[in-house]
């Protein structure tokens, strides 16, 4: 098993089956990895989370589990080679990918499973924008954005994949259960422009906690634009670190766990 700090499961809903990596315990948090895969640093962030007492729940999408971030010219490859798959909605705005109803279901089990007031949901990259989509899931009530970047098509206008109805159902329990969205990014991001934040900001006004970074607070070194936020480019410490504080923080009280000491 490539992960053996991890339970593994396999879990089924429609005509999807994914294995589905867990750790921890407390209220579940659903982390959905970003291109390659379920690779190790997403796996380091996912035992943080864990150490925060939170469940983790880590389904593997596409990739091998256990990888290591792919760089340069394989890391666009990969990602364009992900985008043709049939479960996903890479190029169109106005739609969610169908691989979100399994992850709302999956969001339902561990509910079931973990207890408490609801379950988050942590998207980065290619899956960041899945978080929002899946708030037509009512067991769904911590969404985190960790750089997202579908849909490809219309993104310098502001494009999100979620449908109209997505965003009305988010928008609508906002308000009803005084919930909220957080969004990160590096400002320099060319696959996550300012006018999809700006755009997140006026579909929800007063509900989107956005923190946007500059290159200077991502780790050096890493060979690549600053872009992952809680991953490749989380430094040690500094502004890049402290977004992954905020995140910690965000999904604890929404979770309803009680603050962490400093």
């Amino acid at each position: 098993m490539p992960l053996p700090d991890y339970s593994l499961t396999n879990f089924t809903a429609g005509p999807y089956t994914r294995p589905v990596y867990r750790r921890g315990s407390g209220p579940a948090v659903i982390v959905i990895h970003e291109v390659p895969g379920l690779h190790t640093q997403v796996i380091d962030f996912a035992d943080r989370l864990a150490q925060s007492g939170m469940s983790v729940w880590c389904p593997s999408l596409f990739g091998t589990p256990g990888g290591t971030p792919s760089k340069g010219a394989a890391a666009v490859q990969l990602f364009l080679n992900i985008c043709i798959r049939r479960e996903f909605s890479a190029w169109q705005a106005g739609r969610s990918s169908p691989i979100v109803d399994w992850l709302r279901a999956l969001a339902r089990q561990a509910h079931d499973e973990c207890g408490g007031p609801g379950v988050g949901a942590l998207g980065m990259c290619f899956t960041g924008g899945f978080a929002l989509a899946m708030m037509t899931e009512p067991a769904v009530i911590a969404p985190v954005l960790s750089q997202p970047s579908l849909p490809i098509k219309g993104a310098s206008t502001g494009s999100l994949d979620c449908s109209a109805a997505e965003i009305a159902c988010a928008r609508q329990r906002f308000a009803d259960e005084d919930l909220s969205l957080l969004a990160l990014r590096y400002k320099s991001d060319k696959l996550v422009p300012d006018a999809r934040f700006r755009r997140l900001e006026r579909e929800f006004p007063g509900r989107v906690e956005t923190i946007e970074l500059e290159d200077a607070h991502a780790r050096p070194g890493t060979g690549l634009p600053p872009h992952s936020v809680l991953t490749v480019h989380l430094p040690d410490a500094g502004p890049g670190k402290d977004a992954e504080r905020r995140v910690i923080a965000f999904l604890r009280h929404r979770l309803g766990l009680e603050p962490l000491a400093l």
